[in-house]
C-alpha cells in the first residue's frame, strides 16, 4: 500500500471513529437504558397505561365495534389524549380533521338455489349439497355454460374458461381459494369448488351466517359455488361424472373440457353499508421534507360477540388492542415533550384491523402522505403480555432496512430477540401487513412474544374472548416496549442520524 493510502486509511479511521463516538453520545441522549429509568417513573406509566386501558375496554365504550357509539367515544378520546399533547390533524383533509373516513360493508348469511340443466332435464340441489354465497344483496346466473378444468392447474387456457362457470376439484381451502382467484383471473365467470363432503359447506354455511365486515370499494362482486361429489353426480350422471373424474387423475394429463350442461344458480345476502374512520394525528417535525415515522395500532374490537346463552357476551378487547392504544398514547405524549423531532411523526389508529385489516389497507389506499416518504412504521397490537425485562419479538425482520437499528437499540435496551420463528408466523395477521405490501418498512417490535408460555396462555383462553377484560393486566414488557421505541423513533426521526 502506498503512504497516500496509509494517510487516507488512517483519516477514514479516524472519520469512523468519531462519528461511532457520536452515535453513542446521541443514543445515551435521547434513549436512556433501563438501567437509568426511575421506578418511580416506570410506576407513572404503569398507572397511566391501565387508566387508559380501563377507559378503552370499558362498558361503557362497548367493545369498540366499527360503526357503534363505541367508535364515537373511541375518535373522541384519542382526539383528546393527543391534541393535549401538541399533535395536530394528521388527515390532510380540511373537510375531515383527525378522522379519514373509511366505509365499510356489513355482509351476513343468506339463501341460494342451483339447478343443473342437460337437455330438458332439470336437477336443483339440494341444501347439503351445494351451495352458493355472495357478497352483494343478490347474485344470479342463468344457464351459465360449464368447464370442468380437473384440479385447475396452471395448464388451463382462457379460451375453455372465458365467460363459463369452472369447475375444478378441490383440495385445502388455502390451495382452492388459490385456484378460484385463477380461474377468475382468466375470465371465469364463476368458480365452482367441488369437495369431497358436505361438511366444508356446512362449516361455510355457519360462517357466513355471522356478520363480517368488508372494505365497501372492495367487496367481491363474484359468486363463490360449492358442491359435493354426490351433487356433482347427480346432475351430470354417475357414469359421466366418474369419467371426468379418472380424466382429471391420469397420469397421461388432462385437458379442461366444456360440459354439455347449464347452470343457473340465485344467491342472496344481507348486505348495509357501515361507515367508520381512521384516527390520523401528525406532530410536525423541523425537518418536514426528509419524511415521517408512523406509528400505528388498530382501535377496533369485536363489541357483542359471546355466544348467546353466555352471562357475559361483551368483548372488551382490553389486551387486543386497548393495551396497544395505551402505548401509543404515552409514547407520543413523552415523543412531544422531549426534544423537538426533525421527521413528522404520524399517529394512525386503524379501523377494523379484527376483520381483515380493513383499515390499514383503506390507509394504504389513500395515504395522506406519500407512502414512500414514511421511513419507518411501528405498529402497536396486544402489548399486555409479557413482564418488564422480556425478550423481544421481531415481526418483519429481514424485510426492511431497519434491521441493524433494531439490533441496535434492542442491545442497547439491554433486551434479547427472540427466535425469528416465534413471531413470523404473525406477520399477516397485523396491520403492517397491508403497509409492507406496498413498500413500506413496517414492523413490530414487541415483548408480546417474549413470553412463549404466557403468549400462549392467552392465545388459548383470552384472545378474542370476553375474558380480554381492564383488570390487573401484565404492563411491565409493555412499558419496556415504550422506552425501547422511544430510542428508536428518536434515533430515525433525525435525519442526521438516519438519512
Amino acid at each position: 500500500m502506498s503512504e497516500t493510502g496509509v494517510a487516507g486509511a488512517g483519516a477514514r479511521a479516524m472519520r469512523f471513529m468519531a462519528l461511532a463516538l457520536l452515535l453513542v453520545l446521541s443514543a445515551c441522549v435521547t434513549a436512556p437504558s433501563d438501567s437509568r429509568i426511575k421506578e418511580s417513573e416506570f410506576a407513572a406509566l404503569e398507572a397511566r397505561f391501565t387508566q387508559h386501558i380501563d377507559v378503552l375496554a370499558s362498558e361503557e365504550f362497548g367493545g369498540r365495534r366499527p360503526g357503534t357509539i363505541g367508535e364515537t367515544k373511541t375518535l373522541d378520546y384519542l382526539r383528546r389524549e393527543f391534541e393535549s399533547a401538541g399533535f395536530v390533524s394528521g388527515t390532510n383533509d380540511p373537510a375531515h380533521p383527525w378522522n379519514a373516513p373509511v366505509v365499510l360493508a356489513s355482509v351476513t348469511g343468506g339463501e341460494s338455489r342451483i339447478e343443473f340443466q342437460i337437455g330438458r332435464r332439470k336437477v336443483e340441489l339440494e341444501a347439503g349439497e351445494a351451495a352458493a354465497f355472495t357478497n352483494r344483496r343478490r347474485g344470479l346466473i342463468e344457464q351459465g355454460e360449464l368447464a370442468f378444468v380437473g384440479f385447475g392447474g396452471g395448464n388451463v387456457g382462457q379460451d375453455i374458461v372465458r365467460g363459463r362457470v369452472a369447475v375444478f376439484l378441490a383440495g385445502e381451502p388455502q390451495a382452492a381459494a388459490e385456484t378460484r382467484r385463477t380461474l377468475l383471473e382468466r375470465g371465469a365467470v364463476a368458480v365452482m369448488a367441488v369437495l369431497s363432503d358436505g361438511s366444508r359447506i356446512e362449516r361455510m354455511r355457519a360462517q357466513r351466517s355471522r356478520e363480517r365486515l368488508e372494505l365497501a370499494v372492495d367487496v367481491d362482486d363474484q359468486l363463490s359455488l360449492f358442491v359435493t361429489e354426490v351433487g356433482m353426480a347427480r346432475a351430470l350422471g354417475a357414469k359421466a361424472w366418474e369419467e371426468l373424474r379418472a380424466a382429471a387423475n391420469a397420469e397421461s394429463g388432462f385437458s379442461a373440457v366444456k360440459l354439455n350442461a347449464r347452470i343457473t344458480v340465485e344467491a342472496t345476502a344481507q348486505r348495509r353499508e357501515v361507515p367508520s374512520h381512521n384516527f390520523i394525528a401528525r406532530l410536525p417535525g423541523t425537518s418536514p421534507d426528509a419524511g415521517a415515522i408512523l406509528l400505528l395500532a388498530h382501535w377496533d374490537h369485536f363489541g357483542t360477540c359471546g355466544p348467546e346463552d353466555a352471562a357475559d357476551r361483551l368483548c372488551n378487547g382490553a389486551v387486543d388492542n386497548a393495551s396497544g392504544l395505551a402505548l401509543m398514547i404515552e409514547l407520543g405524549k413523552r415523543l412531544a415533550k422531549g426534544p423537538p423531532l426533525g421527521r413528522d411523526i404520524y399517529v394512525l389508529g386503524t379501523t377494523a384491523e379484527e376483520w381483515g385489516l380493513l383499515g390499514a389497507r383503506a390507509f394504504a389506499e389513500e395515504p395522506p402522505i406519500p407512502l414512500e416518504s414514511i421511513v419507518a412504521a411501528f405498529n402497536f397490537d396486544t402489548v399486555a403480555i409479557g413482564p418488564r425485562g422480556s425478550a423481544v419479538g421481531f415481526i418483519g425482520e429481514g424485510r426492511t432496512a431497519l434491521d441493524e437499528v433494531i439490533r441496535q437499540a434492542v442491545a442497547d435496551a439491554g433486551r434479547e430477540l427472540v427466535p425469528r420463528e416465534r413471531a413470523e408466523p404473525f406477520l399477516q395477521r397485523q396491520d403492517g401487513w397491508a403497509l409492507l405490501q406496498r413498500d413500506v418498512p413496517a414492523v413490530v417490535v414487541s415483548n408480546a412474544f417474549g413470553d412463549e408460555e404466557r403468549f400462549r396462555a392467552f392465545m388459548s383462553s383470552t384472545y378474542h374472548q370476553a375474558s380480554d377484560e381492564p383488570g390487573k393486566l401484565e404492563l411491565g414488557g409493555a412499558v419496556d416496549d415504550l422506552f425501547l421505541h422511544e430510542m428508536l423513533i428518536r434515533r430515525l426521526a433525525d435525519p442526521k442520524q438516519y438519512p
